[in-house]
């Protein structure tokens, strides 16, 4: 039972309010692009959003940790952060297609798409602690989603 304990509580290199704060960041940041896909009512909204994104920095913290890990720091263990940027990508891209359909000649769930991308690379962002990426793209995004969307509403009704 101790060594269970033991397990639980062990130490990691970032300390416990900085992994909290990162994960309750990714999880606003992903939020606010979703609450404007909610609000339009699209198929990934905002407890999607907020899931991408906080899984994703749930993977850039652990692969923070396992970085710093004691147990394989020994020369023959290779740890590449950039194949967990490479694998969330992936499989971002592959949920994010999901939500791509072509019906009646017309592609619809593209921004939505691009939206839980976005939120990925968000939560990727925050959770390996860069803010400074991680909050500019989140205001580019809602200004994409808002404020692009009233150009192509004026342009299309130019047409």
């Amino acid at each position: 039972m101790d060594s269970i304990i033991a397990d639980i509580t062990q130490t990691t290199y970032l300390p416990a309010p900085v992994v909290w704060a990162r994960l309750f960041g990714a999880l606003l940041f992903g939020a606010i692009i979703g609450f404007e896909r909610e609000m339009k009512s699209r198929p990934a909204g905002l407890r999607t959003h907020a899931l991408v994104s906080t899984a994703a920095a749930a993977f850039a913290l652990l692969a923070t940790e396992v970085i710093h890990s004691d147990s394989l720091g020994d020369n023959e263990v290779r740890i590449d952060p950039l194949r967990v940027i490479e694998a969330v990508t992936a499989g971002v891209a592959f949920l994010a297609a999901g939500f791509i359909v072509f019906a009646k000649g017309e592609v619809k769930g593209l921004t939505t798409g691009a939206g839980v991308w976005l939120a990925a690379a968000i939560g990727l962002s925050i959770g390996f602690g860069y803010w400074m990426i991680a909050v500019p793209a989140a205001v580019l995004g809602v200004l994409v989603l808002t404020l692009l969307r009233k150009f192509e509403t004026i342009t299309s009704l130019k047409e």
